[in-house]
């Protein structure tokens, strides 16, 4: 699985999620490889989009159809600046994968020096079950210099809020901290999804 995630400050929310709609509906049938997206704004006006292809191949062929290029042009005009873009290979399911029932959403974008530590952890389910169990799965996707970006989907963001309260185990408290240091959360309190 390849991620591509988007994100721009944008103020004009309507016509963004209309766009974006509007994408699903006309291009996504047209996209080779796409598997679906998570995507909302945060509360100081950023949108945030985690898409999910196949393979970078998919993405980048995505990028090339002359209409996926007017569509984004006409995406940019609805943005107040730049869209950042991060491109991702190394994705790990976390649990079963994120999941189009969620009530809300926590994207988690730092920078670690051992990537094969921090998958090592998503990966121990039973620690996760243990440590987050309203969690009900995600991604992780990691770039090429170690920063990654972490999509987590929750039932409902008071039961993340409660689950947040929980003291981790020991062990599970050392590798958050070791992973966490310097992060930056993006909550999606009314996320939206789009899948193949």
């Amino acid at each position: 699985m390849f991620i591509q995630m988007i994100q721009g400050p944008c103020s004009r929310q309507d016509e963004a999620h209309q766009l974006l709609d509007e994408w699903r509906r006309d291009l996504a049938p047209g996209a080779t490889g796409w598997l679906g997206g998570t995507y909302g704004f945060t509360d100081d006006g950023q949108l945030i989009g985690v898409v999910r292809f196949e393979s970078r191949e998919a993405a980048m062929a995505n990028s090339e159809r002359p209409e996926q290029g007017e569509w984004a042009k006409r995406m940019t005009e609805v943005l107040d600046g730049p869209m950042e873009f991060h491109d991702c290979d190394d994705v790990t399911l976390i649990l079963d994968g994120g999941s189009d029932d969620a009530g809300f959403v926590q994207i988690i974008r730092g920078r670690v020096e051992d990537p094969s530590r921090l998958k090592a952890m998503v990966a121990d389910t039973s620690m996760l079950h243990e440590a987050r169990p309203e969690s009900i799965g995600g991604t992780l996707a990691i770039e090429d210099d170690g920063s990654f970006i972490d999509t987590i989907a929750f039932t409902t963001e008071d039961e993340a809020r409660k689950g947040e309260q929980i003291e981790p185990p020991p062990e599970m408290r050392r590798e958050l901290e070791y992973a966490m240091k310097g992060a930056t959360y993006y909550d999606l309190h009314h996320p939206w999804f789009e899948s193949a």
